[in-house]
């Protein structure tokens, strides 16, 4: 098991790896993700970036793969950290780069390189800065859904919770099997549709069951497929990004909403 990079003396230079639903769909988490990074003594910056490959990868399209990750290889390299807030996202840098050059004798040490100082936001925030209570405040309570990619591929589960538990006015409610697939699953939910939406209908359940009237979760493709959902069933749960919550950006109206 490679080690993870020592955590350097001065302020941590972080690229922020936006990913492509929060670049088009909901900017706001991403300037949610650059405040929490910055409260945390991170010298944050941007750099050119496209999609991490992962629906390439995942439809086992490894050219195209390999294209866009040599992209974001480069474009990173020069960081301490590479932050996603994603779990899908990140989970395709860290465990799967590496993966992808296995047979390249030049590119495989950059990626290992690459995957090993990369990291989910919040579980960045937990695990590597130290971080153990944000300055927030959300009135009401709220369930969490544990994102398949961030839970299985990078072990989230205890951080979010962690943090969310230093919000003032929040209450937590934990809804029943949090840990089982919201049934998007990138183009699994293409692919599968039927599936995905018995899938989907399921977890909408389980998030009513708990009368919390917000969601929260780690990785907005999951978020845009349960909002999509609850608001088809005409239920009023609002869907937000752990990190709005954290920050306190919560001004923006929720995910779905006009």
């Amino acid at each position: 098991m490679p080690q993870e990079p020592t955590r350097p003396a001065r302020a941590p230079r972080v690229g922020l790896f936006v990913t492509c639903l929060v670049d088009l769909m909901r900017p706001s988490v991403g300037f949610a993700a650059v405040k929490l990074l910055e409260d945390a003594g991170c010298v944050v910056e941007v750099p050119s970036q496209t999609c991490c490959g992962q629906p390439a990868f995942n439809s086992g399209d490894r050219a195209t793969a390999r294209a866009l990750a040599e992209q974001t290889i480069r474009e990173f390299a020069r960081f301490d950290y590479v932050v996603a807030p994603s779990g899908s996202c990140a989970g395709q840098i860290k465990a799967h780069y590496p993966e992808l050059f296995a047979d390249d004798p030049n590119m495989a040490p950059k990626a290992h390189a690459l995957a090993q100082k990369t990291f989910e936001l919040v579980s960045f925030l937990t695990d590597v800065m130290s971080v153990t209570e944000v300055e927030a405040r959300f009135d009401g309570a709220v369930t969490y859904h544990d994102s398949c990619a961030g839970l299985r591929e990078l072990g989230i589960r205890a951080q979010p919770r962690r943090l969310l538990a230093s919000v003032e006015g929040l209450e937590l409610v934990e809804m029943t099997d949090s840990d089982v697939c919201c049934g998007f699953g990138g183009t699994f939910a293409v692919k599968y549709g039927e599936i995905s939406g018995k899938i989907v209908e399921e977890k909408a359940k389980t998030i009513v069951e708990t009368n919390a009237p917000t969601l929260l979760a780690g990785d907005l493709g999951c978020l845009m497929n349960m909002a999509g959902k609850l608001q088809r069933d005409g239920r009023a749960v609002k869907v937000r990004h752990v990190a709005e919550v954290l920050a306190g950006m919560t001004d923006e109206p929720a995910i779905g909403e006009a």
